[in-house]
């Protein structure tokens, strides 16, 4: 069973076959794709809604679809993700988000990671989360920051990006649950 989240204006919830058309907007749209190597092709959007789709089946949570709870619209996904590149803090949960960029500036990004990180951490009981990014997407840094997440002081090279790409390097953000601050401490 897949469960849902809600915040006082989204509703994180499992996608339908109505969210890929302005999915594939969304990722086809230059501007949104900057911190990634390429805009993504319809079929490439289409596969990527897919597994989003087939994972929360599976695991019961994953990159949700976003949808704005008074208009019904969707934005986009906010969720948590187990990424499957081999990174140099793996394994580990992700939480990301990728909005419409009519959506961005409003705080939703951020009030919907933080309904996540909570999920991540009272229902998955994750000692720790992490957000990453390149190096020069400092709105999504924002985001982690807003979120209370910590910077690790070394970045890192993606795996799956070419080193010698301007969007190879990332930094890395994490957030440890309460309980594992509170352990970690004694």
């Amino acid at each position: 069973m897949h469960r849902e989240l809600t915040t006082p204006r989204l509703l994180l919830r499992q996608w339908s076959e109505s969210d890929f058309e302005p999915f594939s907007a969304l990722n086809a749209d230059e501007e949104v794709m900057k911190y990634f190597t390429s805009p993504l092709s319809l079929q490439e959007s289409h596969q990527m809604a897919e597994r989003c789709q087939s994972l929360i089946a599976e695991r019961g949570w994953g990159l949700w679809a976003a949808e704005e709870k008074n208009s019904g619209l969707f934005i986009g996904f906010i969720g948590l993700h187990i990424p499957a590149a081999a990174l140099p803090f793996s394994p580990c949960i992700e939480v990301g988000w990728r909005l419409a960029k009519e959506h961005w500036g409003e705080g939703l990004a951020t009030e919907g990671a933080r309904a996540c990180l909570q999920f991540a951490f009272d229902e998955l009981k994750a000692p720790e989360v992490v957000s990453f990014t390149s190096i020069h997407n400092h709105r999504s840094e924002a985001v982690m920051q807003r979120l209370g997440m910590a910077r690790d002081k070394e970045t890192f090279f993606h795996p799956a990006i070419e080193k010698d790409h301007r969007l190879s390097e990332h930094c890395l953000y994490r957030i440890q649950s309460i309980f594992a601050r509170h352990t970690s401490l004694v």
